[in-house]
């Protein structure tokens, strides 16, 4: 990870902008590291999606999803015996 100072951020922005927008980096002050900047698309990768409703078929869903759906619908089936 690439990293700089404020004072590089200040007058280099289009150096530092463009190096966050390939990967983020880590901005120092009073060389510290205090900050992180990147491109919206990583922030977004690691924020995840901001609605947890999601729709799947049993194709794409994940597998303990996919597993548990049809571990309960043989429960209900042996249940109710497979009435249509």
């Amino acid at each position: 990870m690439r990293t700089f100072s404020t004072a590089d951020l200040n007058k280099q922005v289009g150096e530092v902008t463009d190096a966050a927008q390939r990967a983020p980096v880590v901005i120092t002050r009073r060389s510290k590291p205090r900050f992180v900047l990147m491109s919206l698309e990583h922030y977004e990768a690691l924020r995840g999606p901001s609605d947890p409703r999601r729709a799947f078929t049993l194709d794409t869903m994940p597998d303990d999803l996919r597993d548990g759906l049809l571990r309960a619908a043989d429960a209900y089936e042996r249940e109710h015996g497979g009435d249509d």
